[in-house]
């Protein structure tokens, strides 16, 4: 059975190749393990295999793991969709949030950062692919909405976030996921973050600018719905 550090060493890899078809630098692409469902201990291992950036989807699952790893230099980003009730905790305990999609949420993030931490950087979360089921402003509110994200005192508007509806056609892939870095480009806001792309798309993600790619199937193996998930 594979480990995690050999995992890790295997989408590193990926993103290498991906970074080098595609002549970009890779120290400018962020792996992002994506955590949810799975338990502190596989994120122990991880860090101890080189990652510290994990995202997780549910917040009191993630403040559960947050208390357990305090011993640990982790960066703790926030990647599920956010309700107004739960503003304040992730304001309080996350270095990120990939999926801001509404200005009241990122008005009471901003107003619920606590003063002694830095700017909470801010993903956008864009719907890219116009799915009834997914989160994310549409490509229209954007430019509105992230002038004024870009305004709030204690947030740092970073870029945006996508996942655009799931296909093996890789031409789809690709043409997603620039769509998403035409969309970044045309706000004129000096955004450097393009978070896109999971285990089975990230090398079109690469090929087309993404600087965080968000994986968890490839690192931890299948997620365990069984567990609950608050």
């Amino acid at each position: 059975m594979s480990t995690i550090a050999e995992n890790i060493a295997k989408v590193g890899v990926r993103i290498r190749e991906a970074a080098q078809a595609s002549q970009r630098n890779l120290a400018d692409i962020g792996l992002l393990a994506v955590s949810k469902t799975k338990p502190a201990g596989a994120i122990r291992e991880a860090h101890a295999a080189g990652l510290c950036d994990f995202g997780e989807n549910y917040l009191q699952e993630a403040l559960e793991k947050q208390a357990e790893l305090s011993d640990l230099p982790l960066i703790w980003h926030f990647i599920g969709p956010i309700q107004s009730n739960k503003t304040r905790p992730i304001a309080e305990h996350f270095d990120w949030v990939h999926s801001v999609d509404r200005l009241k949420i990122a008005q009471r993030l901003s107003d619920q950062r606590p003063a002694h931490l830095p700017p909470l950087n801010i993903c956008l979360q864009v719907n890219v692919s116009a799915e009834d089921s997914k989160s994310g402003c549409s490509p229209d509110e954007l430019p509105e909405l992230a002038k004024a994200v870009a305004a709030l005192p204690n947030l740092r508007l970073r870029g945006l976030m996508a996942i655009p509806e799931p296909t093996d056609d890789v031409t789809a892939q690709h043409a997603a996921f620039a769509r998403v870095r035409q969309l970044r480009d045309e706000l004129a806001l000096n955004l450097d973050t393009l978070s896109m792309g999971m285990s089975h798309d990230l090398e079109a993600a690469i090929a087309e600018g993404a600087t965080w790619v968000r994986i968890g199937t490839a690192l931890f193996g299948a997620r365990d719905y069984g567990q609950p998930t608050h």
